[in-house]
C-alpha cells in the first residue's frame, strides 16, 4: 500500500489529483471549525449533553465533530447521504425511475444525480430547520424572541443548509478532479479526524487512574485484529462457476469459455448499520425531547434498561435490525431472476443447474447463506463497542464506533485500488504484483 502510494505522487498526473484531493480535505477542516452566528456555545454545550445516545451523536461522528460546536459544516454529508438512499430506494420502487436509469445510460444517471442534488437541499432544509429548534427550545441563541428571532433563524437554517450544499460540490470536485469517490474521502476525514480526540481521552483517562495500560495494550491490539477481520471480509466472496455454450457463427466457433459470478460476502456494505442506528437511536432520541422521568417509574425503566445504548435489549434490538436490514439491502442490489435471464440470454449456465428458474432459484440459494454471514459480521462490528462501552473502564467515553471502523477501512482499501488501477494503465508495479 505504502508503495503504490509513492508510486502514485511520482506520476505528475497522480501527483496532481492527490494535491487537489489534499487541498480539499483542507477546505473542509477549515469549515468544520467555523462556528455559525447568533449561537451560544456554552448553552450549547449543556443542551446537546443529553443527545449523545441519540441519532445526533451518530450525526455528530459523521460530521467529525462538526455537530456539537454547531459550525457550517454541522449537517456534513448527512444530507446528501440520505438523499441518496432515498433515491436509490425509488429507483427500485418507482418503474419509471428505474428504467431512466437502467435505460437512460449516462444521460439517466445525470438526471438521477441531478435529483439527489435537490433532494439534498431539501433534506438539509429539514434538518437544518430540526437543529435550530433544538437550539432554540434549548436557549442556546443569543436572541430567541421578536422580528430578529426569525432572521436570526433563517439565517442558521440557510447556513447550515449552504454548508451541506457546499460539502456535496466539494465530494463532486474531487470525485471528478482528485482521487477516489468525493464523498467517502471527505467522510473519511470527518471520522479520522476524531483520532486525536480519542487519543486525548485515553491519556486522560490513564492519567487519572479509570483506565490501566493493560486496558490501552488489549484495545490496541484488538483494534488490528478487527482491522484485520474487516479486510478479509470485504474483499471475500464466494465465486458461482458459470459456463457459455459453444456457437458457430459463419466460420468460426464462439463461446466455449468458463468464467464465475461473484457474490461479495458483504455485499450492502456499512448500509444496514446506518439503517439500523437510525431506528434503534429513534426512540431515545424522541426521549431527548422530554422532561427526564422519575428514577424507578415505567418510562425510566424502558429508557434505561431497552433503549440505552448499554443495555443488552439494545444489543439485541440492534441485531437483528442489522440482519434484516442487511436481507432487505441485498435483495435490492442483487436480483437473481434478472441475472438467471442475463446467462439465458447471452448462452451461459451453472454447472448442474438447467438455466431459468433452476438457476435463479440456486443464485437465490447461495445469496442468503452469504448475506447471513455478512449480516452476523456487520453484527459482530456494530456491537463490540457496545461491550467496550460496558466492560471497558471509560469505554463510554471513547466514542468508538463499528460504523466508523468499517467506512474508514472500506474507504482507504477503494482509494489505494483506484491509485493501483491508475498506475497499472501508467505500467507502473503495484502491490498487486
Amino acid at each position: 500500500m505504502l508503495e503504490t502510494i509513492r508510486n502514485a505522487w511520482k506520476t505528475p498526473e497522480l501527483r496532481k489529483r492527490i494535491i487537489f484531493t489534499l487541498v480539499c480535505l483542507v477546505i473542509f477542516r477549515f469549515g468544520s471549525v467555523i462556528p455559525v452566528p447568533f449561537i451560544d456555545k456554552t448553552a450549547l454545550a449543556s443542551v446537546l449533553e443529553g443527545y449523545q445516545d441519540t441519532i445526533l451523536g451518530f450525526f455528530n461522528m459523521m460530521s467529525g465533530g462538526a455537530f456539537e460546536q454547531a459550525n457550517i459544516f454541522a449537517l456534513s454529508i448527512q444530507p446528501y447521504i440520505n438523499a441518496s438512499i432515498i433515491m436509490q430506494l425509488l429507483s427500485v420502487a418507482i418503474p419509471a425511475l428505474e428504467r431512466m436509469v437502467k435505460e437512460g445510460g449516462e444521460e439517466g444517471r445525470k438526471k438521477l444525480a441531478a435529483l439527489t442534488r435537490y433532494a439534498t437541499l431539501v433534506i438539509g432544509l429539514l434538518q437544518g430547520f430540526a437543529y435550530y429548534m433544538i437550539l432554540k427550545n434549548g436557549g442556546a441563541l443569543k436572541m430567541s424572541t421578536g422580528l430578529g428571532s426569525f432572521w436570526i433563524g433563517l439565517v442558521i437554517i440557510v447556513t447550515f443548509t449552504a454548508g451541506s450544499a457546499f460539502i456535496m460540490w466539494l465530494g463532486e470536485q474531487i470525485t471528478a478532479n482528485g482521487i477516489g469517490n468525493g464523498i467517502s474521502i471527505i467522510l473519511f476525514a470527518s471520522i479520522i479526524s476524531r483520532i486525536p480526540t480519542i487519543i486525548n481521552t485515553v491519556v486522560n483517562l490513564m492519567m487519572s487512574g479509570a483506565m490501566n495500560w493493560l486496558w490501552v495494550i488489549a484495545l490496541v491490539v484488538g483494534l488490528i485484529a478487527l482491522i484485520g477481520f474487516i479486510v478479509f471480509v470485504t474483499d471475500a466472496e464466494r465465486r458461482i462457476p458459470v459456463s457459455y455454450a459453444k456457437k458457430m457463427v459463419g466460420r468460426k466457433m464462439y463461446g466455449g469459455r468458463s468464467t464465475n459470478l461473484p457474490i461479495k460476502v458483504n455485499m450492502s456494505g456499512v448500509m444496514p448499520i446506518i439503517f439500523a442506528s437510525s431506528i434503534a437511536t429513534f426512540p431515545a432520541t424522541i426521549a431527548a425531547f422530554f422532561p427526564q422521568p422519575a428514577a424507578g417509574s415505567f418510562w425510566y425503566n424502558v429508557q434505561t434498561y431497552v433503549f440505552s445504548p448499554q443495555s443488552a435489549t439494545y444489543a439485541v434490538i440492534y441485531l437483528l435490525l442489522i440482519v434484516l436490514f442487511s436481507y432487505f439491502y441485498a435483495a435490492i442490489q442483487f436480483n437473481p431472476v434478472e441475472i438467471a435471464n442475463n446467462l439465458k440470454s447471452n448462452g451461459g449456465f451453472i454447472p448442474g443447474f438447467r438455466p431459468g428458474r433452476p438457476t435463479s432459484d440456486f443464485i437465490s440459494k447461495v445469496m442468503n447463506k452469504i448475506t447471513l454471514f455478512g449480516a452476523v459480521f456487520l453484527g459482530i462490528i456494530a456491537v463490540i463497542p457496545i461491550l467496550i462501552g460496558v466492560f471497558v473502564p471509560g469505554g463510554q467515553s471513547l466514542a468508538l464506533g463499528g460504523t466508523s471502523l468499517l467506512i474508514v477501512v472500506g474507504v482507504a482499501q477503494e482509494t489505494v485500488k483506484q491509485m493501483e488501477q491508475q498506475l497499472m494503465m501508467r505500467n507502473y508495479k503495484g502491490f498487486l504484483e
